[in-house]
């Protein structure tokens, strides 16, 4: 038993378990010994729907629901869509918590974004900051629809005594995820361009923005085994930050993925691009003190993994 009244024969749920950080926490459950772990795919049920939501809870029994489906992209496409990113992903989590508090589910874990916090949060990001302001323009409609689940589970605990948990996550990067050339965040979307210049013998390749912001990034891996632990742990729906409390700025690591995918060209910035948020980086001291969990995989050990893992995969077709 533990402290969250989890139990390893607890029917779990992972939406978006076919997903990024899905597979890896599905992973991540099943190594902690819980065996009724099902993994719930867009495909098979539209989250936006209520008859579908319901229809998923009926089939799947579920006395816990991990709610990591998400519709997410980088910069670009959080320009080009921003009422379809909004509207999806406020849809999917109110629907998914209102039924799942229905159908007498007993711990719902919702996983926030770094995108939610303020435009010009006082750096390292403290959980407490997270109302100071409003969130950088070009996520805003994402990180908005993110953070309504943090009211909804402080509400409904106050109101139905509903068990509801909540993390905050920064930029994930790892094997397996997403290199499509319109949707990719950074991290995959530089090694993708250094590894095409290598071929190509380019000697330049163009990056957006100036280099100047800063992000954190967390191995996918690390934040799976934060999930689990938060989906153990956590005994209130106060958001607890996920994160590898590591600043880095775009350009610093954009010269970091070059000397590791081999290229050796000239990185051209080009300024016209929105950085997006200046800088971010998590405080993670609430995750050490109630979860006991820091992140382990170092960017450059973590960066090679990635590009290995590209290096191998990339011609198979996206699964």
């Amino acid at each position: 038993m533990h402290s969250s009244g989890l139990n390893l024969d607890n029917r779990i749920l992972v939406t978006g378990g076919g997903g990024f950080l899905g597979r890896h926490v599905v992973r991540s459950l099943l190594r902690r010994g819980f065996t009724r772990v099902s993994v719930i795919r867009s495909k098979d049920f539209d989250l936006t729907l209520a008859e579908d939501v319901q229809r998923m809870l009926r089939n799947h029994q579920a006395d816990v629901v991990v709610h990591l489906a998400a519709v997410v992209g980088g910069i670009g496409a959080n320009r080009r869509q921003p009422g379809t990113f909004f509207f999806q992903n406020l849809l999917m989590g109110a629907l998914l918590m209102e039924e799942a508090r229905l159908a007498g589910v007993k711990r719902f874990l919702s996983a926030g974004t770094i995108c939610s916090y303020p435009k010009f949060t006082p750096v390292p990001f403290r959980e407490e900051d997270l109302w100071l302001g409003y969130p950088e323009e070009t996520n805003a409609p994402y990180g908005l629809a993110k953070k309504m689940l943090l009211v909804q589970s402080e509400a409904y605990r106050q109101e139905f005594g509903f068990d509801a948990v909540n993390v905050l996550l920064v930029n994930l990067y790892g094997p397996g995820d997403n290199f499509h050339p319109e949707s990719s965040h950074v991290i995959p979307a530089l090694i993708r361009r250094f590894l095409e210049a290598v071929e190509s013998g380019a000697t330049e390749v163009e990056v957006w923005g100036s280099g100047q912001a800063t992000r954190e990034f967390l191995y996918v891996e690390d934040a799976a085994a934060g999930v689990v632990a938060a989906l153990e742990k956590l005994e209130t729906s106060a958001p607890v930050n996920l994160g590898s409390g590591l600043e880095i700025s775009i350009r610093d690591l954009a010269t970091r993925i070059a000397s590791i995918t081999g290229f050796a060209g000239r990185i051209c910035w080009d300024a016209g691009k929105p950085d997006g948020q200046p800088r971010r980086c998590l405080d993670t001291t609430r995750a050490k003190a109630s979860l006991g969990w820091v992140s382990r995989t170092p960017l450059d050990e973590g960066l090679r993994r990635t590009v290995e893992w590209y290096r191998e995969n990339r011609s198979q077709p996206a699964g």
